[in-house]
């Protein structure tokens, strides 16, 4: 597939080396030459130096032929007007924009062909706001992932002394929870991934990724870890528009403070939130963290646009009193390095966009794609379709479906019935089928997998 990728920052670049891998033709398009000279030296990609939007520069990088264009640049504007060139002068077939401003997000009737022509629009601050919402949902996770519309979850959570299933086989779990259909997908240990398989033994620190329908995902967590108790008071450093969709999210259900540094912008979070208490004032005041209760605080979030505030803010509120801190970390080499210590979770927008993005990259009817483990892993929601003739996996019982190594399927969406991945269940057209890799390597083996005859459905 030949795909144009607009803007060199951190999630152009991310997605051009996602894709590069998996055999498509990547031209990668920014003004400033130095990154694009450090993205070819590392990439097998092409590269044009321009602005974006402009007509002959996209004609340069191919526009006419190019079957995908993806604008990531960080201008709303910028991708808009992209987007409006790539259709009216080169038709091209299908043109992802990547949305920051709420006020854009939210004007639904703007895109479509008979207005600005844009098939997909990916806005990072929803997707990372969804993520944070999750996580406070379900206290004690390291990542919750919807699928099927959320009535499947999967969850990852770092395994405890003292959980009835650490120390003990995998296949324990069924006997000590009968009633309750989960899977395993994945372990990893001192960051090696692990294929579960019946007798494995989970051991403490274990990092280990499971499957099971929404509403049976804290009883099996239990088994790992001794369940927290739900939250009730959040504290929100950084009124941007991560910030500001997250107390939106929260705001009705849990006690929720935000600290915003600028007095404008804080007048205008006061307006749009209704039960957010909005504080002015720097996150990283020792003096006013004290008054405002963070010993107190359930669960502290540290969201603005500086990685070097987020992690000291964070580490700050945890030293203070609060329970459980979380952090946005733009970059991606800093994610590992704090994650785990004083800052419980650190949270790459970059990873989170990265998924969404692939999920209309992909070949073959995909409906969710995510990243795992900072894009070392991937999990998917894929439907089958054809009949045993056509396809490889309908029609054929899971221990049968020859799937590619490091690969588990964790569940199956069959209308509104959840199935819990067993080698008996056979899968049928239509089937919503929930994998998971610890290769994203093995990706277009997936894909072939779930051909219907000689081409994708």
């Amino acid at each position: 597939m030949k795909i144009l990728i607009l803007g060199a920052n951190k999630v152009g670049a991310a997605l051009a080396e996602h894709l590069a891998k998996e055999a498509n033709d990547i031209t990668l398009i920014d003004p400033n030459a130095a990154l694009l000279r450090e993205e070819k030296e590392r990439l097998d990609i092409g590269t044009v130096v321009g602005q974006p939007s402009f007509p002959d520069v996209l004609k340069r990088a191919g526009a006419d032929d190019a079957d995908m264009l993806i604008a990531v640049t960080d201008s709303d504007e910028t991708n808009l007007v992209a987007c409006e060139v790539a259709w009216a002068l080169f038709r091209t077939p299908k043109k992802i924009c990547r949305l920051r401003s709420n006020s854009y997000v939210n004007a639904e009737k703007l895109f479509g062909n008979d207005a600005i022509p844009i098939d997909v629009v990916i806005s990072p601050e929803q997707i990372v706001s969804a993520a944070i919402k999750n996580l406070i949902e379900l206290p004690g996770s390291l990542q919750v992932l919807d699928f099927a519309q959320g009535r499947i979850q999967l969850a990852a959570v770092r395994a405890e002394r003292g959980g009835p299933l650490v120390g003990r086989e995998i296949r324990y779990l069924r006997e000590h929870m009968p009633h309750i259909d989960t899977r395993v997908a994945a372990i990893f240990r001192r960051n090696h991934a692990i294929l579960p398989q019946g007798n494995t033994v989970i051991e403490a620190n274990d990092e280990v990724f499971f499957i099971a329908a929404r509403d049976h995902i804290r009883e099996v967590m239990k088994e790992l870890r001794k369940l927290e108790r739900p939250y009730k008071r959040i504290m929100i450093a950084g009124g941007g528009n991560i910030g500001e969709r997250l107390a939106q999210a929260v705001e009705g259900t849990y006690r929720t403070k935000l600290i915003e540094f600028d007095p404008h912008r804080c007048e205008v979070l006061a307006e749009n939130l209704r039960f957010t208490t909005v504080l002015n004032g720097d996150a990283s005041d020792q003096d006013m963290l004290l008054e405002e209760g963070v010993e107190d605080t359930d669960v502290y979030l540290s969201l603005t646009n500086s990685d070097e505030a987020n992690i000291m803010s964070a580490m700050l509120a945890k030293r203070m009193g609060a329970a459980r801190v979380m952090t946005l970390i733009s970059n991606p080499a800093y994610v590992d390095l704090v994650q785990g210590g004083e800052i419980d979770i650190a949270i790459s927008p970059q990873q989170a966009t990265i998924g969404s993005l692939l999920t209309h990259v992909r070949r073959g009817d995909i409906v969710n794609v995510h990243s795992l483990r900072r894009g070392a892993a991937e999990a998917l929601e894929i439907i089958a379709h054809g009949d045993r003739n056509t396809s490889k996996v309908v029609g054929r019982r899971l221990g049968d479906v020859a799937l590619p190594e490091g690969t588990t399927i964790g569940a199956i969406l069959r209308g509104e019935k959840v199935l819990i991945a067993h080698d008996n269940v056979e899968v049928e057209t239509g089937d919503h089928v929930i994998l998971f890799l610890v290769d994203k390597n093995r990706i277009p083996e997936v894909e072939r997998l779930f051909q219907v005859g000689f081409t994708f459905f």
